[in-house]
């Protein structure tokens, strides 16, 4: 398998919760489909959702819950 990095689209605050009470979307190990959501980016009180892009499994996220991301900084690992 190949790995490739999942990239965060905007700058903002990473979470990989879709609320503080529910459980993370995606967790190391876990397997995906191009469409599945990994985690969300909040830029001035909007959120938007972060698709994996590609089906694989998750190696590890390289950006932890409530951390401030860079557009273009990686934010998770995945085998393809």
């Amino acid at each position: 398998m190949a790995t490739q990095q999942i990239f965060s689209p905007l700058p903002g605050i990473f979470y990989r919760k879709p609320a503080p009470d529910k459980p993370d979307y995606k967790s190391d190990g876990d397997s995906i489909t191009e469409d599945d959501t990994i985690g969300l980016i909040e830029v001035m009180k909007s959120f938007n959702e972060v698709k994996a892009g590609a089906a694989g499994k998750i190696v590890r996220f390289l950006a932890e819950n409530e951390e401030a991301v860079m557009a273009g900084q990686p934010i998770a690992e995945i085998d393809v």
